[in-house]
């Protein structure tokens, strides 16, 4: 049997790290071993609590898929797979609770996976490039995310990206650093058209 690699539905290249930034959907046949990897690092377990056996994991993956509100995506640097993204339409998300939000607002959820990949300057362009991405709907005028509270570094790299905290909401999972990026200072701070 052959495994089909998904497409490419966004490619940039980004000049301050010198790389390709790229995003394909997560195929559940080609990257359940490779999620269920990242989950179980270090680095990731405190954040995101997905640290399940494979199985449970596959569980989990199907059920995200099926999931219409959000569309889950490899994130890949120079076609290296290397990050996890969640894009979903906030009014159909918990978050939406939380605010005033717009039918056309989306959110972002996302981990880099491979423990190489830490601290090479690579989360601020992987966060732009989606945000980036996101923007090209049209009707789209923020993009939103929660990151847990305790996640500084992570707080720090939206902040750099152009999201603004508004206040810290009770998820059920966790504390969450509610945050905002409107397009407007997306296309001011990286002098984008989107």
């Amino acid at each position: 049997m052959t495994i089909t690699t998904p497409e490419i539905v966004y490619r940039s290249y980004d000049p301050a790290i010198a790389q390709e930034i790229s995003f394909r959907p997560v195929s559940l046949e080609q990257d359940l071993a490779r999620i269920h990897d990242w989950m179980n690092q270090p680095h990731v377990i405190p954040f995101w609590k997905l640290n399940f056996s494979q199985d449970k994991m596959k569980a989990h993956l199907e059920k995200a898929l099926a999931d219409t509100h959000q569309t889950l995506y490899i994130g890949l640097l120079n076609g290296v797979p290397m990050s996890y993204w969640e894009s979903y339409w906030a009014t159909e998300d918990i978050v939406g609770n939380y605010y005033p939000v717009d039918a056309n607002d989306q959110g972002i959820h996302l981990l880099i996976g491979p423990p190489e990949f830490l601290g090479q300057g690579y989360a601020l362009p992987l966060l732009r490039a989606m945000t980036a991405f996101q923007f090209q709907q049209p009707a789209t005028q923020k993009v939103v995310t929660e990151p847990d509270i305790r996640n500084h570094k992570m707080i720090h790299i939206f902040k750099r990206c152009g999201f603004s905290f508004q206040k810290a909401i009770d998820l059920p999972d966790k504390q969450g650093a509610f945050m905002v990026c409107d397009r407007a200072e997306f296309n001011r701070r990286w002098n984008r058209h989107v």
